[in-house]
């Protein structure tokens, strides 16, 4: 109950931040590090995806190595590589840490490592022939 309460408050304090220019629609996904939403940006009229670091991350480790990513990730042109549209830092509150975040495009449908055949290994490759693990992967992921 205590981590659904988290992410209820850092989504309200980041959409009351950011509601100038992003309106939150609903939550992605969540890592180790950061939580993605859906967002809409609101000038440019166009969904984003939305990356904040987990405030709980900022107070202890500090948001250096999040700032770092979104250097690295904005310093990349490739087309296989999505870049970034805009980043900032959400100033500490009384009783919340500083929120660091950046938008990129968000882009529907299926996450690339779970469409089908998204690893491609020659699955003659002698090592990896036999391996279980191995075998899974070159088969991809299982319908439900």
């Amino acid at each position: 109950m205590r981590e659904l309460c988290t992410i209820v408050d850092l989504r309200e304090q980041l959409q009351a931040a950011l509601a100038d220019h992003y309106q939150l629609e609903r939550e992605l996904g969540r890592g180790g590090m950061a939580t993605v939403f859906l967002a809409r940006d609101l000038r440019h009229k166009r969904p984003v995806a939305l990356k904040v670091l987990h405030p709980e991350l900022a107070r202890t480790l500090g948001p250096e190595r999040f700032q770092r990513e979104i250097e690295t990730v904005a310093g990349l042109q490739h087309p296989h590589i999505l870049t970034v549209h805009d980043s900032g830092r959400v100033p500490a509150s009384a009783g919340a840490a500083a929120q660091l975040w950046f938008t990129m495009p968000f882009v529907e449908g299926v996450p690339y490592y779970l469409s089908p055949g998204w690893l491609k290994i020659d699955p003659n490759f002698t090592p990896l022939k036999g391996n279980p693990r191995f075998e899974r992967l070159v088969a991809g992921p299982r319908s439900p």
